[in-house]
């Protein structure tokens, strides 16, 4: 009775996990498909096998520390979690020492700052979010260190809308004044000023920082924020979807054996 149940129950295990492992790539899919009139790019992290190309990811970092850093926040991420990336800690504590970390007040009362070290959180660009949306034309910049997960399309979307600034036609007319031009954005028009400049950037590794590729690294390294453990989870996944196929086949096995002179 015992040997009976053993594989209905091995069965409904393994086809839980296919149906899950079929959601998420659906999901994926989705993701990848919901562009709209967004142009739809490959991506090597969609999917159930996909992975994280990381030099992209560090020169994505690159790209949000230049090019978007002094207004987007990525409040929930530490320089410690670069180690993901690849980069050695001392690497990761050259880049923090650039930054500065607002840490209390000195004998005069005014803001003291110090140097930030890997342990520390990214630094907001701004004190508080009154001070943001007066530099902003009223708008709060987003915080990014989820936003991939919140946008169809993902890194499509994004891509597209670093790519979208264009001269606004003649006959175009702003809800505000200080919008720009975007044939992606909502209504064709953004409070974001355009963030990336033709090598405006210098790549360590030697890649050329065109616009459209610093669009693709910095689209990478925020779906990389948004997703930091897919690769792990799609690993995990693999491994355990491997096992349940032998352990079924092998109760399988035993199954047959152990009842084959029953008749």
């Amino acid at each position: 009775m015992i040997m009976k149940k053993i594989p209905l129950t091995v069965f409904a295990s393994i086809t839980l996990f296919l149906l899950n492992i079929v959601s998420l790539y659906g999901q994926d899919a989705q993701s990848a498909n919901q562009t709209g009139h967004y142009p739809k790019q490959s991506w090597g992290f969609i999917g159930p096998l996909g992975t994280y190309d990381m030099a992209s990811v560090q020169r994505g970092y690159m790209v949000y520390r230049k090019a978007c850093a002094s207004c987007h926040t990525i409040k929930y991420m530490r320089y410690a979690d670069l180690q993901q990336t690849g980069l050695t800690l001392e690497q990761i504590d050259k880049l923090a020492a650039m930054d500065r970390m607002l840490d209390g007040k000195d004998a005069q009362g005014l803001d003291h700052y110090r140097a930030a070290t890997v342990e520390d959180f990214l630094p907001p660009p701004y004190a508080n979010d009154m001070i943001a949306k007066n530099a902003n034309v009223g708008k709060l910049p987003l915080d990014l260190s989820r936003y991939a997960m919140t946008v169809g399309g993902q890194a499509d979307y994004i891509t597209a809308i670093l790519l979208g600034y264009r001269k606004a036609p003649e006959s175009f007319h702003f809800d505000q004044p200080g919008f720009y031009y975007n044939i992606y954005a909502a209504g064709h028009q953004i409070a974001m000023p355009p963030p990336l400049t033709k090598d405006g950037i210098k790549y360590t590794d030697g890649v050329s920082a065109s616009i459209e590729q610093q669009a693709r690294d910095v689209a990478t390294f925020l779906s990389w924020t948004a997703h930091p453990h897919l690769v792990e989870r799609h690993r995990i996944g693999i491994m355990i979807f491997i096992y349940g196929i032998f352990v079924a086949i092998l109760i399988i096995f035993v199954k047959r054996k152990v009842w084959s002179n029953v008749k």
